[in-house]
């Protein structure tokens, strides 16, 4: 294996590209017979954009590496991505807590828009327009963002969970300017660190897996590149932030690209017997079973009537607050107290399935989300935003209501 590196941060010559990456972070990492030129950039940064349209303007590169995936590279490029969404879709798979984060990146985005009046992503989105309109080769060698949402929320467990949902909560309703200290963190770090940060505490588990990971599954992309026989001069336009960690692993990874990649898309399923779940509804129909056998007719009926009042008026109360349809919250009082017997499904999610075949989004609500989201009458205004808001507060009420209900049941036997 040929494996030659040059690693620059301001090279004061640059072999490639004309003297267009003088004073710009980049690294040289030559290998197999590929030359990788990996540009480090700002997110939120103008003479970025300049500098990557400079560099691909050269015609010294037949690839473009572009730190995107390919729902990323959409939303980026296509102003009608989100028109093309199928909501009902989205909530039958299961997919709505990715579609929130989605939305709380796509948030945090617009309010650094308005803040800086620039693009947050610019440069990444001028490197992929500019590849195709010079008929370049293009590759999106970042992983899939809903991979990367999932893998962290595993390595977080389940007060980090409950944490990240709060704050994501939070995000997608704040509207606070972003601080200057994000800013620059912006300009020398990456743009999915900066979103999580807005909704999740700084921990090693979430920097690993939205930094560290990425840095390996990059470089394994661009390795591949190669191997497909594509070009022999690739410039990778990545945020600064990965810059060093990429050129490391391009230099000294010996396993195979596609091992590295299947790994790091790999999400531990979900145990097949919930165990908990389990639990809880042994609990549950145990103790109103129990009252029935040991005090009577008259007792059972009281815990039934407790767990169905507790479980289906909290539920369809969140509804309610969402601003739900009459059906909709009538639909989250039915569900909820079959809960126990229906683990894998929230009571959200029927709700909400429910509002959206009823109060079916528009193309004008898709298009109009990103700015909505942005007030809370925007939320309520927008049926795409208010059907996410369904799920979200019916599964917080249905939730309520199991802890309260269950928790007046033991309480009722032990009395």
């Amino acid at each position: 294996m040929s494996d030659h590196t040059t690693d620059v941060s301001t090279a004061a010559e640059d072999p490639v590209g004309s003297g267009v990456l003088h004073g710009q972070p980049h690294a040289i990492v030559e290998r197999d017979g590929v030359r990788y030129t990996l540009l480090g950039t700002a997110h939120v940064s103008k003479t970025s954009v300049d500098v990557v349209r400079a560099a691909i303007a050269t015609g010294d590169y037949d690839t473009i590496a572009v730190e995107l995936d390919p729902q990323r590279a959409q939303a980026l490029t296509d102003p009608d991505a989100l028109a093309k969404l199928d909501l009902v879709k989205v909530l039958r798979e299961g997919k709505t807590a990715v579609f929130a984060a989605n939305l709380a990146l796509a948030a945090y985005q617009r309010r650094l828009a308005e803040q800086l009046g620039i693009e947050p992503g610019a440069e990444l989105k001028a490197a992929v327009l500019d590849a195709r309109e010079r008929g370049l080769s293009l590759e999106l060698i970042d992983r899939d963002v809903g991979l990367t949402f999932k893998r962290a929320m595993q390595r977080l467990g389940w007060w980090g969970r409950a944490k990240v949902s709060v704050g994501l909560m939070a995000s997608l309703f704040g509207n606070e300017e972003v601080s200057d200290e994000q800013i620059e963190g912006l300009k020398e770090g990456d743009m999915l660190e900066a979103s999580f940060s807005e909704f999740a505490a700084d921990s090693p588990a979430l920097y690993d897996t939205v930094i560290a990971e990425r840095d390996a599954y990059m470089a394994a992309r661009l390795r591949e590149i190669q191997t497909h026989g594509n070009g022999r001069e690739v410039l990778a336009v990545v945020g600064a932030g990965h810059l060093q960690g990429l050129a490391k692993h391009l230099r000294e990874d010996t396993e195979s690209p596609e091992s590295i990649r299947t790994a790091l898309e790999f999400v531990q399923k979900k145990s097949k017997i919930p165990w908990f779940k389990i639990a809880l509804t042994c609990l549950i129909v145990g103790g109103i079973g129990f009252g029935f056998w040991q005090g009577g007719f008259e007792m059972g009926t009281e815990l039934l009537k407790q767990w169905v009042m507790f479980t289906s008026s909290l539920a369809a109360l969140g509804c309610l607050i969402a601003g739900g349809h009459p059906l909709s919250i009538l639909t989250a009082a039915l569900f909820a107290p079959l809960k126990p017997f229906r683990m894998g499904v929230p009571t959200g999610t029927f709700s909400a399935l429910v509002e959206a075949r009823i109060r079916k989004p528009t193309y004008a609500d898709f298009l109009g989300l990103r700015d909505d989201v942005q007030t809370l009458r925007g939320w309520y205004r927008n049926r795409v935003s208010r059907t996410l808001l369904n799920f979200l507060l019916t599964n917080f009420g249905s939730m309520a209501g199991i802890w309260i209900g269950g928790a007046r049941i033991l309480g009722k036997l032990m009395s």
